[in-house]
């Protein structure tokens, strides 16, 4: 059993110096030893389904589209996101390692916000290379140029990051000096704040806020131009590529609804949040199932990845 460590604070108070992520420690050890089990796959089929992805995209000339760029640079993403907690998850199924330093716990729940934000509006971006591919092919190239798809990508990263900064300076103005027992799997905003003995309510109101705003915004930008697109596919003369660009949009659509959905009753949920329990399953589809999903999804589907792959593997038969 973990003991609970404090130390001596400045007005004779105590001050939390580890924190207990306590996960799912109401199950039973073999369930748990066996998610540990589900989940380690999973992430290990992320990471090299990703992995895979990047490579193809940046070794096979006939890749070398603004599409891909976009699906390479959201499979990079992918990898760190979910390591972000995936690891620490498996951690704490299956060895029992529940504690995490402050230090550690706060950098856990920024890279997770910055990453989760970057993602948000690279999905933005990649719904508007869709509306301009499909509502605007002749002007296609002249849109979507190699300069400006870096832009994108790189005032994703930049603007991301440098927004969810706010959360770290929200994060130490909080003092941690009772419990310390984080009812979550990872450092998520809800737990630390309720952790908290210091008068939060401020804080917790601006950072939902804030992460409301940027769900529901990006949510409405992206729903947007796939509706644009819904209109132009109905327009199409052919029904072979009515067809094709339903399925894409259809399949893109169901991991939006997995994101966005998991996103909205974390974080934008007009009732401020969902029961404990439920919101640690949620947080389940948004950490691990969606990541996993994404490179079946958005590339290993496509008959031009599928061919990428094949020609890959045909040059290393070769090789050997």
């Amino acid at each position: 059993q973990v003991e609970l460590k404090l130390r001596m604070g400045p007005e004779n108070g105590t001050a939390v110096t580890e924190f207990v992520l306590e996960g799912f420690s109401g199950l039973p050890r073999r369930l748990q030893l066996f998610l540990a089990l589900v989940v380690l796959l999973m992430y290990l089929v992320t990471v090299i389904g990703n992995a895979t992805i990047i490579c193809l995209v940046c070794a096979d000339p006939q890749l070398q589209t603004p599409m891909y760029f976009f699906i390479g640079n959201l499979a990079f993403l992918e990898i760190w996101f979910t390591s972000s907690t995936s690891i620490k998850l498996f951690a704490i199924l299956g060895a029992g390692r529940r504690t995490i330093s402050p230090g550690g716990c706060f950098a856990q729940s920024y890279f997770y916000f910055a990453l989760g934000c970057t993602e948000l509006v690279l999905l933005v971006v990649m719904s508007f290379d869709r509306y301009a591919a499909v509502c605007q092919p002749l002007r296609y190239a002249a849109i979507m140029n190699p300069q400006l798809c870096v832009y994108l990508v790189a005032a994703a990263w930049v603007v991301s990051f440098a927004f969810i900064s706010y959360r770290l300076a929200l994060l130490y103005k909080l003092t941690f000096c009772g419990s310390n027992k984080i009812q979550h799997f990872f450092c998520d905003s809800s737990p630390l704040f309720k952790l908290s003995c210091s008068d939060s309510s401020l804080l917790q109101k601006a950072d939902s806020l804030l992460l409301s705003f940027t769900v529901l915004v990006s949510l409405c930008l992206t729903l947007t131009f796939y509706l644009c697109i819904l209109f132009c596919i109905l327009h199409l003369p052919a029904a072979s590529g009515r067809n094709k660009a339903f399925t894409t949009c259809s399949s893109h659509l169901t991991t939006l609804a997995i994101a966005y959905g998991s996103c909205i009753a974390l974080y934008a949920s007009p009732s401020g949040g969902v029961a404990l329990e439920t919101n640690k399953i949620v947080a389940l589809l948004n950490t691990v199932l969606y990541p996993f999903l994404n490179p079946f999804v958005y590339s290993l589907r496509n008959k031009t990845v599928i061919l990428a792959l094949n020609r890959a593997l045909a040059r290393l038969t070769t090789r050997l």
